[in-house]
């Protein structure tokens, strides 16, 4: 017999354990392609269920953008303390990672991802997500030696997702541009923005 009741305590848990299958199924083959059903299946709850935690797909996936954060920024942090690698290679590594997205275990939203879930997002939401970005990109300049003001965290975390959405775009949603020049198109975009952060370092 199916349990009714749970205490507030197995709720969390049941809520955590939702969002971290959640950011794992989407890290491994796309937000778009992550279904609720897959999700709920994989915990084992049912669909009624699931939605007592989250009233949409899109509200989890927030959260799981959220839990996925401290992660990528211990990732850059690795890069950063690795003795055989110089600046340069340790923040473009991170670029090129983040780039790949899913052939790394990254989620990254794609332009059409990024339309459909903030166009369902309230307002309060979206300013929240917002500052819970700004905060991330902030860490990761400082993580690079790189002191991070508002201009600089927001040129930044335009420059990194501009060429994350550019690589998780070609060939299917920006079909002009040439497939078989996206890994070099990439390489330059990166190295751009190594020029840019490379002289902000501080000593």
């Amino acid at each position: 017999m199916p349990k009714v009741a749970y205490s507030e305590q197995e709720r969390e848990q049941i809520r955590k354990t939702l969002v971290a299958t959640g950011l794992a199924l989407m890290a491994k083959q796309g937000i778009q392609h992550t279904t609720v059903e897959q999700i709920y299946r994989a915990v084992g709850i049912s669909r009624t269920f699931f939605y007592s935690f989250f009233p949409s797909k899109e509200d989890l996936i927030v959260e799981a953008l959220y839990l996925q954060q401290p992660k990528i920024l211990a990732y850059a942090r690795g890069l950063m303390s690795d003795p055989a690698l110089s600046w340069r290679q340790a923040v473009g590594q991170f670029l090129h990672t983040c780039c790949d997205g899913e052939r790394n275990g990254i989620a990254v939203l794609t332009v059409e991802e990024q339309q459909l879930l903030f166009r369902r997002l309230s307002r309060e939401s979206y300013r929240v997500f917002q500052e819970k970005q700004a905060n991330l990109f902030g860490q990761l300049l400082e993580c690079f030696g790189v002191r991070a003001n508002r201009e600089r965290v927001a040129l930044f975390t335009n420059l990194s997702l501009s060429v994350m959405i550019i690589r998780r775009a070609i060939p299917d949603t920006l079909p002009l541009f040439v497939p078989e020049a996206a890994d070099e198109t990439v390489r330059i975009q990166i190295d751009a923005i190594l020029n840019y952060l490379e002289p902000l370092r501080e000593k």
